[in-house]
């Protein structure tokens, strides 16, 4: 071994720290280097919690010492991340937007329920009213608005916003959007486990550029799982609205899903519930009333629970084409969809305004543990 501790000290003055205006040396962020027969195992920090960030930092590290040193010498690289830097970056994340008043959840316990039809409409609704609105797609395995709003190959532009980078949403009726569907093939599955989808979702919220938003809509998947605990995490949700079918198959997932946002550290109040395919009306006969999955179910159930009930959505072929040409349903003639989804947005604001003047914003949720349901501590914003 022609090389000593010595050496690879020296090399890692040519490794820039993570705050990218000093060397690793010069900042004393090298802790410990040792050397065990050919292999040297090297200690350092890292200001940035950031997987991305770390693992450039180990690449760089053994770049230049095996560019300095012995390009054969086998290394083992331990990054550490000091506390401060760790809640000083679960601070950062767990931020208001800056310029965003009010950030609502639209989930559903059971998929196919029409949550994203619901989502997509009442965006529009609200932009239509003259409120500033942003919607994020966070269906990440399945996004389907840019096919709603008719942007299916749209790309989200560049702005540099205070020296940084950020993504320029895409704007359709309205509405700023993103979704992970401008950035997937058509024909691309997203397989991806938890924590990259819970990251792609931090992304879509925190580096675009929202602007000032009067509304900022979430469509999450459906269920109870990685990106909607991320959510809290990442944001102040000021509340959810779930939507459901009334069928008990449905009415069963849509009760869970109102507990997940009632458990108490996570504590993000329900606006209420929409019934979504309430009853069907043919064409031919308006006037009659078909309620093919069963009739009520939604309502019965936010009076069981003590929720708001927002509205019924029929089921009719015009809300399906909309959404198929991305065109939403509220912007066509058809008066009773146009009313059923006004209506239901107004019952919405309602909430939110007496949700406002009566509660206290939500905090920020912080998973600490997952045991049963789930265990969090909270970082007051």
């Amino acid at each position: 071994m022609a090389y000593t501790k010595q050496d690879i000290h020296e090399s890692l003055k040519k490794v820039l720290s993570t705050d990218t205006t000093h060397n690793l040396v010069e900042v004393g962020h090298v802790k410990n280097v040792q050397l065990f027969g050919d292999e040297a195992i090297i200690d350092v920090l890292s200001l940035s919690p950031a997987l991305h960030v770390k693992k450039k930092l180990e690449v760089d590290i053994l770049k230049a010492v095996h560019a300095e040193v012995d390009p054969k010498i086998k290394m083992k690289i331990n990054v550490h991340v000091p506390d401060e830097a760790q809640q000083k970056a679960s601070m950062i994340r767990g931020a208001k937007l800056p310029g965003v008043k009010n950030i609502i959840a639209i989930a559903s316990g059971k998929g196919g329920v029409g949550k994203s039809t619901v989502a997509a409409n009442l965006a529009v609704s609200l932009a239509n009213m003259g409120f500033s609105v942003g919607l994020v797609d966070a269906d990440i395995y399945g996004p389907s608005q840019p096919t709603m709003f008719d942007v299916p190959n749209a790309r989200p532009g560049s702005i540099t916003v205070e020296g940084k980078e950020k993504m320029d949403p895409v704007e359709s009726y309205g509405v700023k959007l993103l979704s992970i569907g401008f950035f997937a093939g058509a024909n691309q599955a997203v397989v991806w486990r938890g924590p990259m989808a819970s990251k792609a979702l931090n992304q879509l919220i925190r580096d675009a550029h929202w602007g000032e938003l009067d509304f900022m809509l979430i469509d999450l998947p459906p269920g109870t799982g990685d990106i909607h605990l991320s959510l809290v995490q990442a944001v102040p949700v000021t509340g959810a609205l779930i939507v459901s079918t009334p069928q008990n198959v449905a009415l069963v997932d849509a009760r869970k899903g109102a507990a997940m946002f009632g458990i108490e550290n996570i504590n993000v109040p329900v606006l209420g519930m929409v019934e979504n395919m309430a009853y069907f009306s043919p064409a031919e006969l308006p006037e009659n009333k078909y309620y093919l999955f069963g009739r009520d179910g939604v309502k019965q159930l936010t009076k069981e629970l003590s929720l708001p009930f927002l509205g019924e959505i029929p089921l009719v072929q015009s809300i399906r084409e909309g959404g198929d040409i991305g065109r939403p349903a509220i912007l066509q003639s058809e008066s009773k969809v146009t009313e059923a989804f006004e209506e239901t947005t107004r019952r919405m604001l309602e909430e939110l305004m007496r949700r406002n003047k009566e509660m206290p914003p939500t905090e920020i949720t912080r998973i600490t543990t997952m045991s049963g349901c789930s265990a969090v501590n909270q970082i007051p914003t």
